[in-house]
This record gives C-alpha cells, structure tokens and sequence, in this order.
C-alpha cells in the first residue's frame, strides 16, 4: 500500500510517499480503507520532534491521527461495526491507503468522507479544553485563532451551551467568524482594546500560538482563566498547555450528535493527495486555515 512517512525529525521535505506493509486490526481494533485523512497541527509537531512526550514514536514512522473511510477488518473483541460500515475515527499513520482505528463511530447521514475525516481530533480538542478552562453557560469564552478547525469547534460547541464567544482572526475570516456566532475581531495593533470593547472576558483559549498569552491572562484576570493547545511556552506564565487527549469515543459520539442535529459544521478548505502531503503540511503551518484541510487518499 501506499502511505506517508518520514526517517528524521524536520521540515515538509521529510516526508516520503512510500510503499509500506498494511497494517491489520488488532484486539479492540478496525482498519479501514482510507478515503480522507484530517490534517492537523499535530502532525507536523510531531514530525518536526515537538511534542513527543505527548506523542512517543520510532522513526520511521507514520504520518496522521485521523480519518474516515470503510472498515474492512474487525479486531478481537469489537462489536457494533461490520465490514463495509462507513466510520470515523482516530488511530494512527492515517496518511494512507489502509489505517488502524483505536475509536471510531459511524458516520453521520449525509456527511461526505472527506468532511468526517476533519472531525476526530478536533472535536476532541474542542471539548476537552471547553471543559478544562471551565468556562459556564451565560459566560463569555475569547478564542484567539478562531477560524481553524478546532476554533470552528469551539466557537459552534460553546454557542450551543449557551456560552457567548469573542473570536479573533485575520479580516478575511470575520464573516466566517459570525456566520458561527461569533463577535468577532481581527488580529494586530489594538486587539485586546477591540476586545474590550465586546465585552468582559471570563475564560480565554489560545489556539494559534501566536505569542499573545500575556495578553489573555490581562484580559481574563487570571492565568487559570487560560488554556493554550499552540504555544508550549504558556506553563512559564502560569497558562497550562493542554496536548494529551481525552475520551476520543466519547467525544466521537458527541460529535455525531452534534453534526446529526445541525449543531456542527466545519468547511473542508483543501484537499490535498497522499503525494501533497508535504504542502498539506506547509499550509497548515502558515496558519489562516477556514476550517479543515485533509488529505483525499
């Protein structure tokens, strides 16, 4: 099969579009024949060597953490899916033309492959730093970096709890911003006064990494007050970063839940092939991103 990898730890250029063994479904597992793979900034973290406490690998290795596609073996154990079953879900070397799944869920009525793979991580991110910051119905939430795809989570996953949201984002995204119910600003000079001027924040999210954690424990009060997914400099101001994930079955459900009753909804940007990767990648790094951008194997 074909499949992504990389030897070294670096840049884009690392990545090598190989032929690889498949891979098989283990206990507790399913592989599936992979239409899209999501791409997310962890992907090139961790190919770049960032984060590997949160994400231990053995070069060589794989590229990717989500995908949606076809379930073609069942491992041990599993019950509720079948071959043939379309599904969602996280495992890992996704950038591939067979993946393992570790959780997964059928995918909901009407969504294409290449939506659904967008979903997994993100969602799971979305929920579990909404929770971690502890932010409350009636309250306002700012999220700096909002028009990626975890911020088009949060800003829909928040607004459907009841919780106001403040997004901040290029002036190109400001539409898509409030088309999800955002009050929304730009980046640049005088953002955290154009902040204040939307109201008082009680709970922040740092999304881009985009040096402004200072600012957001200004604005909230409190470095407790602020959760970072993007800068791992954020604990040396009191900021707890937050990379190692939750329950991803349960989020999984959530998110199906939430795409079944129109509560979520996140624009595929680009897609990209197996062979792109490594401009999937450089895209995803520059940022800006409306929405998610995946890899169509």
């Amino acid at each position: 099969m074909k499949k992504v990898s990389f030897a070294e730890f670096g840049g884009p250029d690392v990545l090598q579009l190989i032929d690889a063994e498949e891979p098989h479904a283990g206990p507790g597992q399913v592989r599936i024949a992979v239409r899209a793979a999501g791409v997310n900034p962890v992907d090139w973290r961790v190919r770049e060597g960032q984060i590997l406490k949160a994400h231990p690998i053995e070069l060589p290795a794989g590229v990717g953490l989500d995908a949606a596609g076809v379930v073609d073996e069942v491992g041990e154990g599993v019950d509720g899916v079948e071959v043939g079953d379309h599904v969602f879900g996280e495992g890992s070397s996704t950038y591939a033309e067979f993946a393992v799944l570790s959780a997964w869920a059928r995918m909901p009525e009407g969504l294409t492959f290449e939506e659904a793979a967008g979903y997994p991580s993100v969602v799971e991110t979305a929920l579990r730093i909404i929770r971690e910051v502890g932010v409350q119905p009636g309250q306002t939430l700012l999220v700096s970096g909002a028009s990626g795809g975890v911020g088009s989570a949060v800003l829909q996953i928040a607004r459907d709890r009841g919780i106001t949201v403040i997004g901040t984002a290029g002036a190109a995204n400001q539409d898509y911003l409030r088309s999800l119910g955002a009050l929304a600003t730009t980046y640049g000079e005088g953002w955290v006064e154009r902040v204040r001027q939307l109201g008082h924040v009680d709970a922040a999210l740092d999304l881009a990494g985009s040096g402004v954690i200072r600012e957001l424990v200004e604005l909230t009060g409190d470095p407790q007050k602020v959760i970072s997914i993007a800068d791992l400099d954020a604990p040396e101001l009191g900021v707890r970063f937050s990379g190692v994930a939750g329950s991803v079955p349960d989020a999984l459900a959530e998110a199906a839940g939430l795409i079944s009753r129109r509560k979520l909804h996140i624009p595929v940007e680009k897609s990209y092939t197996l062979a792109e990767a490594a401009a999937a990648h450089i895209d995803s790094q520059a940022g800006h991103t409306r929405g998610r951008r995946v890899v169509v194997v």
